[in-house]
């Protein structure tokens, strides 16, 4: 009688499925298009298709499986998977951010391409921060931070916290915390809660990522439960972590970072769960990105050293996967820099233009006026649609709060029309990386339905759309194309081809560690992307061992070309579409604390405990201090995550040397304890 209703939101639909417990089976699904401007509407239609409760206005939502209503005082858990974070993150996007960084030196901002994700956003150097033993570093300048957060509060939307050696003793980023909260009552990530790691640049990274999607998870988790509540479901929300385990709805609002590459380990999770086989590769392609993971033995391992996200390395545990900014609805634009193709894909995302039509229908008329001028625009074929329902936020700089408030008054309008200058078109550009704006503009999805290959919404929007682009001109003054179906031909070719050349790399990298060797070896290249077809003498063709299993709504669109230009056999299981939400449905929950144990000198150990150190003359009477400790935080954190029940293992890592005569010197010891338990009321 127990089900499970499994959601995923990715950045173009909201998947559902209900799932019997028992059986382990699938009764229905649903698609729901996810609706950025109100995250509710969607997240509800789609709820709602799949526990079988009539929708009103189900135009752009559909459902399969029984046509059964489910009762729902058998629902008893609700799981929520997402790829809002991860996009966020693919495209530079997210809420303003005040970084404090204590007892670090400016030069941290060159290393780990952390002043290159900061961008415009205020960064406050600290006096502080603890030496490698744990000891102090110097005294927190309590000061100048209370002067400079009152200066930049009015600017951000919260606050990431970073201290040199803060894993080694916290007191400072606890600190800071704590006069932050008192003076601004902003929300405040601090590094060391989110990784037990050294490297101070990826934690700084890590937590300033994590305040940066605090806003966005909070946003989703609040429209979930809010639909939760008006269809009658009683049971937990829980969601969804980077390495497929689950947390509590509270807790990931408080570490959304831990919610990157949620949907690709949701999704991985439904493959293996769909599919039979054993040994693949296995593609996500959504509206925003391509995932690509390992299967091995039916299951994919996590990353040994943290998440890497859009070139970003976090610290952030998550299941081994590549992710690119190519999805169906990757924004197209016109790429003179590149004997490749004359155009390029992603990273953003954008609004096709076949869907734009159906909320804004005077897209249509705009584009035919733009196709009688005589002189091709690059704003031609594009608009742009302000997600602020609630107005314009107070920390946006002039020319964006001006911006804003002309988009706002605008509603969706032709970019052409709404940015007529430089500085309105770097504005609107602001606005689009911090998610209150969205750009509509020719997409695969177009190319799909003027090709004829999916043809849900309309066509001729796309075309008209395809026609603006076909005219615009190469860097040798020659038009891109010659007819709407010839350059819809050459967006699915550059998105097959690019797609095959991710897939590669992904490849060479399970096989040897390397990063981008297939997108830095020329004759690879060559080959997928067809170039070498061209020669009369030379030709190149590359084979994948291994078969495809592909996901997504788009995949049975899109995978068989890919699949054809790697040579090898395709796999798109049943119910491939809501793999993520499938995934979603058949998850636990596993929480893990680490605590380190160093040797700042002869006959002593020094233990690291978050409230501070702790020193014993005996390794033994060391590690069971901070076995105990991490036992105990390991099952505080599954607790707080949601676990009912829990199972707790001990894991121990000493480091020594030999230094002769049969003797050992210590160097460090990682006590790791890992806590898995049942989520919420599941039976």
């Amino acid at each position: 009688m127990a089900k499970i209703l499994g959601l995923d939101t990715g950045g173009t639909f909201t998947d559902a499925v209900i799932i019997d417990a028992a059986k382990n089976s699938v009764i229905r699904s649903s698609k729901s298009l996810t609706t950025r401007q109100n995250l509710s509407i969607g997240i509800g239609s789609a709820m709602r298709l799949a526990l079988g409760i009539e929708v009103a206005d189900n135009k752009l939502s559909f459902s399969s499986g029984t046509n059964q209503r489910i009762v729902l005082a058998n629902v008893n858990l609700v799981s929520l998977s997402t790829t809002l974070a991860t996009n966020s993150i693919v495209e530079n996007a997210g809420s303003s951010v005040g970084l404090v960084l204590i007892g670090f030196g400016k030069d941290i901002l060159n290393k780990g391409k952390l002043g290159e994700v900061i961008g415009e956003n205020p960064v406050l150097f600290i006096r502080g921060g603890h030496h490698p033993d744990g000891t102090l570093q110097s005294q927190l300048d309590t000061e100048t931070l209370l002067r400079e957060v009152k200066k930049i509060t009015p600017k951000v939307s919260a606050f990431a916290v970073a201290s040199y050696f803060a894993t080694r003793n916290p007191e400072h980023e606890i600190k800071v915390r704590e006069y932050i909260l008192k003076h601004t009552k902003l929300p405040v990530s601090c590094s060391f809660e989110l990784s037990a790691s050294l490297g101070g640049p990826k934690r700084a990274l890590t937590a300033f990522l994590n305040a940066t999607l605090i806003g966005l998870l909070k946003d989703l988790i609040d429209a979930t439960q809010q639909q939760m509540q008006q269809i009658g479901l009683n049971c937990e929300l829980m969601v969804v972590k980077g390495d497929g385990s689950y947390v509590s709805a509270d807790f990931a609002k408080e570490r959304p970072v831990e919610t990157i590459l949620s949907g690709p380990a949701a999704s991985v999770s439904g493959a293996a769960f769909l599919a039979s086989e054993n040994t693949a590769v296995v593609c996500d392609i959504g509206g925003t990105t391509t995932d690509i993971a390992i299967l091995k033995n039916g299951s994919v391992e996590l990353s040994s050293d943290g998440a890497e996200i859009g070139g970003w390395k976090t610290m952030v545990k998550a299941v081994k996967i590549w992710t690119s900014g190519l999805g169906g609805d990757s924004e197209m634009h016109i790429d003179n820099n590149t004997s490749v193709s004359p155009i390029k894909l992603g990273p953003r995302r954008a609004l096709p233009l076949c869907l734009l039509a159906k909320q804004f229908p005077a897209c249509i008329d705009i584009m035919r006026q733009q196709l009688l001028a005589p002189i091709a625009l690059r704003t031609d074929g594009r608009f742009i649609i302000p997600l602020m329902p609630e107005g314009a936020p107070c920390w946006l700089a002039r020319s964006e709060a001006k911006m804003a408030q002309r988009l706002i008054r605008s509603g969706i309008s032709a970019l052409a029309d709404i940015a007529d200058t430089q500085v309105a078109l770097g504005a609107i550009d602001r606005l689009m990386r911090k998610g209150l704006a969205q750009m509509s503009c020719f997409t695969p999805t177009d190319a799909a339905h003027v090709l004829g290959k999916f043809e849900r919404y309309d066509k001729n929007a796309a075309s008209l759309g395809a026609l603006l682009s076909a005219r615009q001109k190469n860097n040798k003054g020659i038009v891109i194309a010659d007819s709407a179906e010839e350059l819809s031909l050459l967006c699915l070719k550059y998105l097959s081809s690019a797609s095959a050349l991710k897939i590669a790399d992904a490849s060479i990298s399970e096989d040897n560690g390397t990063t981008n060797t297939a997108s830095n070896t020329p004759a690879i290249k060559a080959a997928l992307f067809n170039l070498s077809q061209k020669s009369h003498f030379l030709q190149h063709q590359i084979k994948l061992l291994p078969p495809l299993i592909a996901l997504g709504a788009s995949a049975r669109t899109h995978y068989p070309d890919i699949a054809k230009c790697l040579d090898t056999s395709l796999n798109i299981p049943e119910f491939a579409e809501v793999a993520g939400a499938i995934g979603a449905a058949i998850g636990s929950i596993r929480q893990q604390s680490s605590i380190t144990i160093t040797h700042p000198q002869e006959g002593v150990y020094r233990v690291h405990l978050t409230p501070g150190v702790e020193d014993f003359f005996s390794l033994e009477k060391a590690v069971e201090r901070a076995k105990r400790e991490a036992k105990i935080s390991s099952e505080e954190l599954a607790v707080k995550a949601g676990a009912t029940s829990t199972k707790t293992i001990i894991f121990e890592k000493i480091e020594s040397i030999e230094i002769g005569n049969g003797k050992k010197l210590f160097i460090e010891g990682v006590i790791t304890a890992r806590t898995s338990g049942n989520a919420g009321n599941r039976r």
